[in-house]
């Protein structure tokens, strides 16, 4: 298989040159937020997501290939390989056919078919195969067979041995295995019934059926969890007569005296053989679609997560609720560094509401704060309450955010909290990791396991390791868009940054502590073990505010910092102008004498041309920044205060395939049904909303007794008169 042409054909809008680079750069080493961001001209700039696919679908197909390698030497050394062999082998487009045109010479276990050429039956079943007209029945047949030294006693016994060589012949078929592929497509039904008469979540598939080919990935995933814990069975049905019709397709000689016999064999073929393999295929192959979906949707929400924008400037308070324990608070200043910490009894049965009233507002006079960060966890709703009436007695507004508190705890306990906080008890860590969140989502959710972070659906139900890969991706994309402050950077936040590994980054987090801050981005070459390639695929990513030189606060790649001057002296600029940001003409100025034009005079690619003007303009630039701020509030919501047609405000905190959960200020987040998100049908609610949106919703039903809150997103008719 030539992996460039599979390349264009699986993906009809890229040219050769741009696969051929692609593959080229890939090869060399460099990392795709690299590739992406500073060798556009080698792909035409392509997207990190679309390089991403390539570099996984170049992977897939290379191994594709080297199994195909692997089958034809097998072949070649039982020595019979054929040019026919040769031809179906390179016809391949998945590997399944590649298994299935293998799988009659497969080193086996011992089978039933096995015992009976070792008896010396397969003449018997050749001929009872051709089904010759002329030829006595099949006992006539057989008695020349019976061989009681080989086991075989009687002509039933040769006739029952020659039978599973036929039924191991049809299911070793791969025609046979692809003509029922097609026929699963288009007719197989997945059927599930109680396997235990409980009730449950999964009753809904108590009784159910549906089409393979109409299969959601989240009844998939639904069905393979209930089946797991034992509440369901599930099977694949497909019409009998058109099943057995695939795998006797012109096999069959109507009147032959054997082919009621080879008939027999076939429906034992499939019954026994073909069937259990087929439903276990099918089954895999909709379990992996299913995941490889959720894992999307779990990678969509967590870069939308995290790429929430920072709130600058706001010294906040993290309130970490909880009842036994308390309520956990740590306040941080505006850069994020831990001012104080204190833990406070706010829940009426606890009889200390006074004494913690008055220690929450000495802390927030003391330390001057002007937000607070609530966790959504236990006792939220009620701390939330206590923190709204308090700030109503005090005559004080300080505006609040209900912060996902999942992975603090995950945080709190892990190696990287004991470092940073030896000192604070493993609870107040995470009070500590709630108020940074909020100031920075991605320098704080960087320090946990994406996978516990919890935007996805049926995540503990994936493949670990092709999750975790695949939520790795959209961290590093959302760190590298980013870009990382050299000098203040964590070691896991450094770890994300193209081309630099744990050790690395921590032996640049260990330079600076020794020598101090970076001056330079070219200082970088003194950390030990960063090497020139990953000199050349970090250092873009990498800021210096208060450096030397101008440009390296900025996107622009060290290679392009001698264009970048040239650039600025062709207007009149200096480096200078980069620092106190008088560049914000430079854009117009290069339109007057045409980007084409410039490019071309300054010998560098026009797209490069682009990102270097839009970098210079704004140095230090955030992404984040130009995206909506949280909802902050100031009161607070109970379920039984929703009614019906009632308009509230609320922030997109998880997508699903069925729809989005919003939180409206009461204790549950509501759910909009996909068929609700607005008056245009969308195929996936991704297409939507996505997580951190502030939405306006109207209630369609509250079901108090089991704490469920409907929404939509369509204005309702009495809203709109």
């Amino acid at each position: 298989m030539d992996v460039k042409q599979a390349l264009l054909k699986e993906f009809p809008a890229l040219e050769g040159w741009q696969v051929e680079n692609v593959m080229a750069l890939i090869d060399e080493g460099n990392t795709i937020p690299f590739i992406a961001r500073y060798r556009k001209e080698k792909h035409g700039g392509l997207d990190d997501q679309l390089l991403r696919t390539l570099s996984e679908r170049i992977q897939y197909l290379r191994g594709f290939e080297a199994r195909r390698q692997e089958i034809e030497d097998a072949l070649s050394k039982q020595g019979v390989l054929t040019p026919e062999l040769t031809a179906a082998l390179e016809g391949c487009t998945i590997l399944a056919e590649l298994e299935d045109i293998y799988r009659p010479y497969k080193p086996k276990r011992r089978t039933r078919a096995m015992i009976a050429r070792e008896r010396g039956l397969e003449p018997l079943a050749q001929r009872l195969l051709a089904q010759d007209m002329g030829d006595p029945g099949p006992l006539s047949l057989a008695e020349a067979y019976v061989d009681g030294e080989k086991g075989v006693e009687t002509p039933e016994d040769a006739l029952a041995g020659a039978s599973d060589i036929l039924a191991e012949g049809f299911s070793d078929d791969a025609e046979v295995r692809a003509r029922l592929r097609r026929l699963i497509q288009k007719e197989g039904q997945i059927q599930t019934r109680a396997a235990k008469e409980e009730d449950s979540v999964y009753r809904m598939y108590y009784d159910y059926s549906e089409p393979v080919r109409t299969m959601a990935g989240h009844r998939v995933l639904a069905m393979d969890r209930g089946e797991r814990e034992g509440f369901l069975k599930v099977s694949l049905l497909l019409p009998q007569e058109e099943a057995l019709g695939a795998v006797t397709q012109g096999c069959i000689r109507a009147g032959a005296p054997a082919a009621a016999l080879v008939e027999a064999a076939a429906k034992d073929a499939y019954s026994r053989l073909i069937l259990p393999a087929m439903e276990r295929e099918t089954r895999a192959q909709l379990t992996e679609a299913a995941q490889e979906a959720a894992i999307g949707v779990f990678a969509v929400n967590l870069n939308d997560l995290l790429m929430q924008p920072p709130i600058r400037g706001q010294i906040v308070l993290g309130m970490d609720p909880g009842i036994r324990t308390g309520c956990k608070l740590a306040v941080v200043d505006a850069l994020g560094n831990l001012l104080d910490t204190g833990v406070i009894y706010p829940l009426p049965a606890q009889g200390k509401v006074p004494s913690a009233r008055k220690a929450l507002l000495q802390l927030i006079k003391k330390h001057g704060v002007t937000l607070a960060a609530i966790g959504n966890g236990t006792a939220s709703r009620e701390t939330e309450r206590f923190f709204v009436e308090t700030m109503e007695e005090s005559g004080g507004s300080i505006p609040y955010v209900i912060v996902n508190e999942a992975g603090a705890s995950v945080y709190s306990a892990s190696k990287l909290a004991a470092e940073e906080f030896p000192e604070l008890d493993v609870s107040l860590r995470s009070a500590v990791s709630l108020a940074r969140r909020l100031q920075d989502p991605l320098s704080e959710l960087v320090k946990i396991d994406p996978k516990a972070i919890g935007v996805g659906q049926y995540q503990h139900d994936m493949k670990q390791a092709r999750l975790s890969e695949a939520l790795g991706g959209v961290v590093e994309r959302c760190v590298n868009q980013v870009g990382v402050e050299l000098n203040t950077a964590s070691i896991p936040l450094l770890c994300y940054v193209s081309g630099i590994s744990r050790q690395v980054a921590e032996n640049i987090a260990a330079y600076r502590e020794e020598k101090g801050p970076f001056t330079s981005r070219a200082e970088l070459i003194k950390v030990p073990k960063l090497g020139p390639k990953a000199f050349e695929q970090c250092a873009g990513f990498l800021r210096i505010a208060e450096g030397t030189n101008p440009l390296d606060n900025t996107g622009v790649h060290p290679e392009s910092y001698a264009i970048a001057k040239k650039l600025l002296t062709r207007f009149g600029f200096t480096a200078q102008d980069i620092r106190e940001g008088r560049l914000s003409q430079l854009g117009e100025k290069v339109a007057e004498v045409g980007s084409r034009t410039l490019s071309r005079e300054l010998d560098v690619g026009i797209l490069t041309l682009r990102d270097m003007i839009r970098e210079l303009q704004k140095p230090g630039r955030d992404p984040r920044d130009d995206l909506p701020k949280p909802l902050l509030r100031t009161d607070v919501l109970e379920m039984q205060d929703l009614k019906p047609g009632m308009e509230l405000k609320g922030t997109i905190r998880n997508v699903t395939d069925f729809g989005a959960f919003v939180d409206i200020g009461v204790h549950r987040d509501g759910l909009v049904h996909i068929s609700q998100l607005g008056a245009r049908r969308v195929s996936h609610p991704t297409q939507a909303v996505k997580v951190g949106d502030v939405v306006t919703v109207w209630v369609l039903e509250v079901d108090t007794e089991k704490k469920r809150i409907s929404l939509t997103m369509r204005k309702p008719a009495a809203a709109r008169d």
